[in-house]
């Protein structure tokens, strides 16, 4: 009886990881940042890997937690958590527009950048951290459920159930992603470099009203 459950667990897992990665808020933040501050394929997917890791791994560690005080509880935790995920993504959107405005602005009033080698990799640094803490905020309370649902069948296999959805999620994210980062490497101007920043700020704060105004 157990490995027809088993298999189920593990391909609903791996289908629940999947579709809940499809929503912008888990792919379009990283394109629009990874644009703004040109950063190469790599980079850009290693960042991603770490944001889903951060994400999949909070909503296992209140899976566990929910393993002992109850799920009831620890979902509608989770549910408050993404709740707030759009406004999150809403003031970091505006956060960084402001400071890509100032950086922007500094540079033409001086006539040249202040980015140096150093500095650029310091700000990139502050931003995957900061979303990777952002993600890591935002938990998915689908793979509660599949936790708990797993745990009668052992530690092992409630493992390969949290790992298939790990794997889902993580792999889906940046295969969203990679191809949208190329696209958006092409696109190429004076005034749209000058601005990435801006502009990639603006519209994480898009995403943020979608996320928040469809509750996804």
């Amino acid at each position: 009886m157990s490995d027809p459950l088993f298999a189920a667990l593990l391909g609903a897992a791996g289908t629940v990881g999947s579709l809940h990665s499809v929503a912008p808020d888990h792919w379009a933040p990283f394109v629009a940042i990874a644009r703004a501050q040109h950063w190469s394929r790599g980079r850009t997917a290693r960042t991603t890997i770490l944001c889903g890791f951060g994400h999949v791994t909070a909503s296992v560690v209140l899976g566990l937690v929910a393993l002992y005080l109850g799920l009831e509880a620890l979902q509608a935790f989770g549910r408050r958590m993404e709740s707030v995920a759009g406004l999150l993504l809403i003031g970091f959107g505006i956060a960084y527009a402001i400071w890509g405005l100032r950086r922007s602005v500094a540079g033409r009033l001086h006539g040249h950048s202040h980015a140096h080698y150093d500095h650029v990799h310091d700000a990139q640094r502050r931003t995957s951290l900061t979303l990777f803490l952002l993600f890591s905020a935002d938990p998915c309370v689908a793979v509660m459920p599949l936790m708990f649902a797993a745990a009668p069948l052992g530690t092992l296999k409630t493992l390969a159930v949290v790992l298939a959805y790990e794997a889902s999620t993580i792999g889906t994210m940046v295969l969203l992603v990679l191809p949208a980062h190329a696209g958006a490497q092409r696109l190429r101007s004076p005034r749209l470099d000058r601005f990435s920043d801006v502009i990639a700020g603006a519209a994480i704060v898009v995403v943020g009203l979608v996320v928040a105004g469809l509750g996804l």
